[in-house]
């Protein structure tokens, strides 16, 4: 029987707080998965790595008084003894913090953008006068407009519900207190609308082989229609955009993230 080629991401956990029994029982089924197709005689892959940039970490080191970099080495040197000493079978723990993943991921984004995937766009984003600046998603408290629970913009704590883009210009700025206004900001989107009839087509062939609950994610969205999502934020911490002009901004941590496992996987089979 031939040899497969398997590729097995575990969920880069974020370096700004310890690890807790939720995050290892998310992740020990891509370990189990490992050793199974491991021991099928397959060519395996199986990398991970600490989350070293974003919101949270940045947050982080603001309450403690610390660089982002010494909340993300911090955590990233708990977390990779403490996989090691559960006897996870990584063939790669790495962290987004090395020069190596962001040169990788700038080489990518550029080509993207080059390719036209990747475009500018300029549209109204909230804006805190008192801080003066722009304000990411986690920045943003709100009351929740469908359980009227105060909340933080990423994501309500207690329904789940994640805010559109018009909900968080009603909201205020976690760190002054004020409320925020709106500004036109420019930003690099992704075009995933491109991509709708490609993973459509892609999805009809393989969704059989996945549970239920990732079926119904991802028919959801594309039923809803894939929208193009920006690949930049306004942060001092994170990967340099690879386009001129924007010079004070840094790549949106999900992508950067992502794009770690693209070339992993295309350089180690």
């Amino acid at each position: 029987m031939e040899k497969r080629n398997i590729v097995i991401g575990g969920a880069w956990p974020y370096a700004n707080s310890s690890l807790h029994l939720g995050h290892i029982a998310g992740l020990i089924s891509g370990d189990v998965l490992a050793r199974y197709y491991r021991l099928k005689g397959d060519n395996v892959m199986y990398v991970s790595g600490s989350d070293c940039h974003g919101t949270p970490i940045t947050e982080r080191a603001k309450k403690e008084g610390k660089e982002p970099s010494e909340i993300a080495n911090q955590y990233h040197e708990e977390f990779y003894k403490m996989f090691q000493d559960l006897n996870f079978s990584y063939d790669l723990y790495s962290k987004t913090a090395t020069d190596y993943h962001k040169e990788k991921v700038k080489e990518l984004v550029r080509k993207l953008y080059d390719n036209g995937y990747i475009y500018e766009k300029i549209e109204p984003q909230a804006y805190c006068e008192h801080c003066n600046k722009f304000l990411s998603d986690r920045e943003i408290k709100l009351t929740c407009p469908v359980c009227k629970e105060e909340t933080k913009g990423d994501q309500c704590d207690n329904c789940l519900h994640v805010p559109t883009v018009d909900e968080l210009k009603k909201g205020y700025c976690i760190e002054c207190g004020n409320k925020t206004i709106e500004k036109d900001n420019k930003n690099l989107y992704i075009k995933l609308s491109a991509f709708q009839k490609q993973i459509e087509e892609h999805t009809a062939k393989v969704n059989h082989e996945w549970r239920i609950n990732a079926q119904n994610e991802t028919n959801k969205y594309l039923k809803q229609g894939l929208l193009d999502r920006a690949v930049t934020r306004d942060l001092t911490w994170g990967v340099d955009v690879p386009v001129d002009g924007y010079e004070a901004k840094k790549l949106y941590v999900w992508i950067d993230a992502v794009l770690r496992l693209c070339y992993r996987y295309n350089e180690s089979m």
